[in-house]
């Protein structure tokens, strides 16, 4: 990258303006970390929360609420995009992030009605993924802000804050499970502060400070794709230096192709993401307390590699390019999958497995069902432990061994960052140097669209047909992926590449 004082960039831009820009894009990589912490620190604990204060959700209802969030988002990314380009981008940021403030406050009292708390916390869950319409802005600012030589960079650092958020945010959650489901509770407001409201409070926290920080800090700034500053309505500051936005037309097929492959990306995280919980007890017999700290720890090992990768690939895409590490990636995101399949003889814990091991001989079949029903919880609670027994397919498929888990988590943390900043990467020099707002809210909203489908598709999948089906799917969703990507590969090219403006 050029930096401020060498001759060349002087002769573009100013070292003020250097400076004031590259503040504005750090102002806005902490924004997306603090967004992220905000979104993730209760991921993990929502089923256990959800089994918890309404007895009548199960597994296919988790998947509405975490698609809730999706929704909101996809409905909130055109409107934020829209509105960025035509207004000061404090604007659309610092109202959503009050949206993801209120959310995370009405998440922590979905326990105090009386009946139907599942869909409070669908409601509250909801408006979060409302408030996160805002990476759409973030998306096109950045964008926006940097030229074609910045642009893989920057958009590998968002993506590093926004995984590097992720990462903490289950380690604050699992830290708060130390507090345990009964915590302390403040009587005079109802407040109950334990192992699944104390998350929220704290991303209601951050919340707020990120929207001082936006206020106080955040400037507009727009460049071309050489470097140059350019015209911009949103603009608060007069230069000699600026220069029209180039004129020509955006590829549509590689503009559709992209959001397809984005949609596809952000599916099959969000189906992974979901379904690890409900897997990982179902597998390993783990207690909601259990699966709350590790699943936690899981996902924030995948944090960290994901950072990891985010860093590698700076580097690796100015020697191959962004083309063929997202090719690579499909391809180490569908081994992981393949490994993920069931094989064996083994298979897992049913949860009235021990009450059938220790029964008197001659007892009946029905008998035990009926002494089953009957009889109280060992843990009042966590209940019984391991694989439903309502779900048919638990007594035929065989267990996914947690060696197997952990090493398809491993490649997947490998393959989806590697697709997921190379894709919105791709994506934003395809457009060029116009405002973007509306076409990331576009992006946005269909990975928006994918985290809605994702986790419906997959718990009910799951719970219907098991893991065997599931997985096998998937499979054959990113071999498709892959068939399209070799289809439009010579055509995801940077607008000023595919005008003849710069050299590739």
């Amino acid at each position: 990258d050029r930096t401020p004082g060498s001759r060349e960039w002087d002769i573009i831009e100013t070292e003020e303006h250097y400076k004031s820009r590259w503040i504005s894009i750090r102002i806005l990589y902490l924004t997306m970390f603090l967004s992220s912490v905000g979104f993730s620190i209760v991921i993990m604990s929502i089923w256990p929360y959800l089994q918890k204060i309404d007895q009548t959700a199960d597994a296919s209802f988790l998947g509405w609420v975490i698609a809730s969030f999706s929704l909101g988002q996809m409905v909130a990314s055109p409107i934020f995009g829209l509105w960025s380009n035509y207004r000061p981008r404090k604007e659309p940021l610092t109202v959503s992030i009050f949206i993801s403030v209120a959310a995370n406050c009405l998440y922590a009292y979905v326990h105090v009605p009386a009946s139907h708390n599942k869909y409070y916390m669908l409601v509250a869950r909801g408006l979060v993924g409302f408030g996160a319409g805002n990476v759409a802005v973030i998306r096109s600012y950045i964008a926006g802000a940097t030229s074609l030589q910045e642009r893989t960079s920057s958009m590998a650092n968002t993506s590093a804050c926004q995984a590097l958020g992720f990462i903490l945010g289950p380690v604050f959650q699992t830290c708060f499970a130390l507090i345990g489901e009964k915590g302390v509770t403040w009587d005079t407001i109802k407040l109950q502060i334990n192992m699944y409201t104390a998350p929220v409070l704290l991303g209601a926290f951050l919340g707020v400070l990120n929207i001082i920080l936006i206020l106080i800090l955040l400037r507009e700034h727009r460049v071309d794709d050489s470097g140059r500053q350019c015209k911009n309505v949103n603009f608060e500051e007069a230069s000699t230096d600026e220069v029209e936005v180039p004129q020509g037309n955006i590829d549509q097929v590689a503009v559709v192709a992209t959001n397809v492959l984005f949609f596809v990306v952000l599916f099959i995280f969000a189906l992974f993401e979901t379904i690890v919980t409900p897997l990982t007890m179902d597998m390993y017999a783990w207690t909601r307390e259990q699966a709350v700290l590790y699943d936690g720890v899981i996902l924030a090992a995948l944090g960290v590699e994901a950072v990891i990768i985010f860093m590698g690939i700076k580097l690796l895409s100015k020697k191959i390019g962004e083309r063929a590490i997202l090719l690579g990636g499909l391809i180490v995101v569908w081994v992981g999958f393949f490994i993920l399949l069931p094989w064996g003889n083994q298979f897992p814990k049913i949860q009235w497995e021990d009450l059938h091991n220790n029964s008197i001989p001659n007892t009946t079949f029905g008998e035990i069902i009926i002494t089953l029903w009957k009889s109280p919880r060992e843990d009042h609670n966590e209940g019984p432990t391991g694989c439903p027994i309502e779900q048919a397919w638990c007594f035929y498929t065989p267990m996914i061994h947690l060696a197997q888990f952990l090493t398809s988590a491993v490649l997947i943390g490998i393959g989806y960052p590697s697709c997921n900043v190379m894709s919105y990467t791709l994506y934003s020099k395809i457009l060029g140097p116009k405002p973007q707002g509306v076409y990331m809210g576009w992006l946005t909203a269909s990975g928006s669209a994918a985290r809605i489908l994702g986790p419906v598709f997959i718990s009910q999948l799951y719970t219907s047909w098991g893991p065997r089906w599931a997985f096998s799917l998937v499979c054959g969703i990113v071999v498709l992926t892959i068939m399209l990507l070799v289809a439009v590969y010579k055509r995801l090219i940077a607008f000023s590449v595919r005008h003849g403006r710069i050299q590739e």
